[in-house]
């Protein structure tokens, strides 16, 4: 199988020699094409320092990071640039939608930076659109749009460009029970129907259940790693727990 994403001894550190905190400390994992991962840890463990490393959002101080073979660590530049808009895709909490457009405009907008044709683009809007479920809100300002709707129309834009690697960030956090199990849903579906590779952040052990391997973080390191395997999500989810209570503190704390 193809591996996606590959972190090689990843460190980060912030501060200076007086008061230096290592963020991330010695990490070295994968991730392979096709595969939904959760990454979870309690506040301050680093999984967003990770994630932002890998979203080259920050620098990391040491290792390499590949994403489809490109030690993205080493670009700079308008390579940067194009590694971001070509190969990643952002699905935020916050949605970052830009108000003044519509709903297919939002979409479109990814494609419209990479100069792709009016038709394929239209083409490829509506087949997303469906995908999410989402057409039937395409000529809508986000104003007019429920928390769900402008999670899915967020994570339409991410998609629409084919990326290599779609990372998440907290993707549930601003939604209700029904729009995250909505959200979650076809998160799934993306990953079954289309490989979809997907990295997503969350300290919600319901929407890493979802995911077919959780990664936990603690401390900068790597605390441990289960899979969902041949196991219903009901089975994984009280899997997830099980290692929540292990990173210590109460489970508040954890998620």
């Amino acid at each position: 199988m193809k591996t996606i994403l590959e972190l090689e001894k990843v460190e980060k550190y912030y501060g200076n020699k007086s008061s230096l905190t290592k963020a991330i400390d010695n990490i070295s994992l994968s991730v392979d094409e096709g595969e939904f991962v959760a990454i979870m840890g309690s506040s301050g463990s680093g999984k967003t320092t990770l994630l932002n490393a890998i979203s080259t959002i920050d620098r990391v101080t040491a290792g390499h990071i590949y994403v489809a073979g490109e030690d993205i660590t080493e670009l700079k530049g308008e390579a940067l640039n194009r590694f971001r808009r070509e190969e990643l895709g952002f699905i935020f909490q916050d949605f970052n939608l830009l108000d003044s457009l519509t709903a297919y405009e939002n979409i479109a907008l990814a494609l419209s930076i990479q100069n792709c044709k009016v038709d394929e683009l239209k083409e490829r809007v509506h087949n997303v659109a469906k995908e999410l479920n989402i057409t039937n809100v395409l000529e809508k300002f986000p104003y007019q749009m429920s928390g769900g709707q402008k999670q899915r129309v967020a994570s339409a834009r991410a998609i629409v460009t084919k990326p290599k690697l779609i990372l998440a960030d907290e993707p549930t956090g601003a939604l209700d029970s029904k729009s995250s199990r909505m959200l979650l849903e076809q998160f799934e579906s993306l990953n079954a129907k289309l490989n979809a590779t997907i990295l997503m952040v969350t300290h919600d052990a319901f929407a890493a259940s979802y995911a077919s391997r959780v990664i936990f973080i603690k401390d900068g390191k790597v605390f441990n790693e289960i899979r969902k395997g041949k196991d219903d999500r009901k089975k994984f989810f009280n899997e997830i727990i099980n290692v929540i209570t292990l990173l210590g503190g109460d489970l508040n704390d954890a998620l």
